[in-house]
């Protein structure tokens, strides 16, 4: 008997001393549930942490990253080498991290992405405090780098791009008398944060417009605004003052030039007239995921960082349709109604130009009919219903986003600490969930949006009008 006792009393100090290691194994199951692997603090690394949790929450963007690394699926060479690639290394933990591969590891370490960049000469301490904004960019341009030192001909053994018909003469232009070789689509395409902005410049005198400049950028970084008292910051305001004209003085103006010539007579020579030009700032291609940066560095009058921690109101969904460049041309009738019908419905809108609302735009006490950052409550209904349809006099936009991860920096410029909002994986999930590192937890809609969002994280989705086909840029 006392034998007995023994081995109970020895069962008993096993059994609790596995509840305080572990806990209780229902209780790790049923926490397990619905939620997503953490990531382990390597030192400083939030800004890493945040940012990968925002990634692994943009399906558009794991897409890609499976199809950029088909080459190397066909390539032969050593399993480790494959670690060598940044976009091999990345797609592992993003899949991972949108549970898309199965792991029994409720923290991941994701060391193994600070060994990549440092083997692409990119100086990255894990002891050091960070900004998720500038790993952002250095990830974007790694990958755009790795993509240009693949070869522009297709590889022996990529044996579905050698079927694939040749390029002919007629498709593309080419000082060679040869056949073009067939080139792999999967190196010729862009990140899906890929976009492009237009400048615009018009004389104010004759009115005459240059060329059209574009410009390529993987985040908008917006700058805050002077806030108005007793009127919230919306992100429509950042965006309105991002694309803002702006005068630009004493520019010569080949056209008034050419003018002011005409009248002249013939072997007079004329001076090169200067006048002031109106620049504009436009989007010209939106990507398929939009990475908004909200800029809260400021500066004191005597030269020191100061953090900005006002609120910018966002929403589930954002409506770009805007702040979209559209090429000058003639329109007819029914699209010169559709466009009075949509200046009168929306503020900042004239002649298809986007302009910051003004007081008389907006008069005191009253909603414009949609506004990103600032429409009614009504607007978040029940999960996966569009936001746009108890609005029958609202037309369908064609460049829909929502919402998929908020990136938050809690601290001042010197010190803080980096959290993640985003979805929970699946395609049509409204469960969000808080990460800090290894802690994860589910969150509501309402606590995301209350947060003061450093970085944003939107993919684009079919309006209502759309034939459900793949977007791809």
């Amino acid at each position: 008997m006392r034998s007995w006792g023994m081995l109970g009393g020895a069962a008993a100090a096993l059994a609790a001393g596995i509840y305080v290691l572990w806990g209780p194994i229902t209780g790790r199951k049923r926490r397990r549930r619905g939620l997503v692997p953490g990531l382990l603090n390597l030192g400083n690394t939030c800004f890493m942490n945040s940012l990968l949790q925002g990634l692994s929450s943009c399906p558009s963007f794991i897409r890609w990253l499976e199809e950029f690394t088909t080459q190397y699926r066909t390539e032969q060479e050593k399993p480790n080498e494959h670690h060598q690639h940044l976009s091999v290394t990345l797609l592992q933990l993003l899949r991972v991290l949108s549970c898309q591969e199965v792991t029994e590891d409720d923290v991941l370490d994701a060391s193994c992405l600070l060994e990549v960049l440092r083997m692409n000469r990119w100086q990255i301490s894990s002891f050091e405090e960070q900004d998720a904004h500038e790993l952002f960019h250095v990830l974007t341009s790694s990958l755009e780098d790795e993509r240009d030192r693949q070869p522009r001909v297709t590889h022996l053994f990529d044996v579905h791009s050698l079927e694939q018909p040749e390029i002919t003469q007629k498709q593309i232009s080419c000082r060679t008398r040869g056949s073009l070789p067939p080139v792999s689509n999967h190196w010729k395409s862009q990140h899906p944060f890929h976009g492009r902005l237009t400048s615009n410049m018009v004389c104010k005198h004759c009115e005459h417009q240059s060329p059209v400049r574009f410009d390529t950028f993987d985040s908008l970084s917006l700058s805050i605004p002077a806030a108005v008292w007793g009127r919230p910051m919306t992100l429509d305001h950042c965006l309105h003052h991002f694309i803002s004209s702006e005068s630009v003085k004493d520019v010569v103006c080949d056209n008034c030039t050419k003018i002011q010539a005409e009248g002249l007579l013939n072997g007079q020579s004329i001076e090169n007239q200067r006048t002031t030009f109106v620049k504009q700032l436009k989007l010209g291609k939106l990507p398929q995921c939009l990475c908004i940066h909200l800029q809260r560095l400021s500066w004191s009058n005597q030269g020191t960082p100061l953090k900005r921690h006002e609120h910018v109101q966002f929403n589930e969904f954002l409506v770009m349709d805007i702040y979209k460049y559209r090429v000058p041309g003639p329109k007819s009738t029914q699209e010169q109604l559709s466009q009075k019908n949509l200046e009168e419905t929306t503020p900042g809108i004239k002649d298809g130009r986007a302009g910051k609302p003004s007081d008389a735009e907006q008069p005191a006490g009253t909603k414009p009919l949609f506004m990103n950052g600032a429409s009614s409550s009504s607007f978040l209904m029940s999960p996966g219903t569009f936001p746009l349809a108890a609005f029958s006099e609202c037309r369908s936009p064609l460049y829909l986003y929502r919402l998929m991860a908020v990136v938050v920096h809690h601290g001042d410029m010197h010190s803080g600490h980096f959290v993640t909002f985003r979805r929970a994986p699946g395609a049509r999930s409204s469960q969000w969930l808080w990460i800090s590192d290894e802690s994860v937890r589910r969150a509501s809609l309402h606590e995301v949006l209350a947060a003061s969002a450093y970085l944003l994280f939107y993919e684009r989705v079919h309006g209502r009008a759309q034939p459900q086909s793949p977007a791809r840029h």
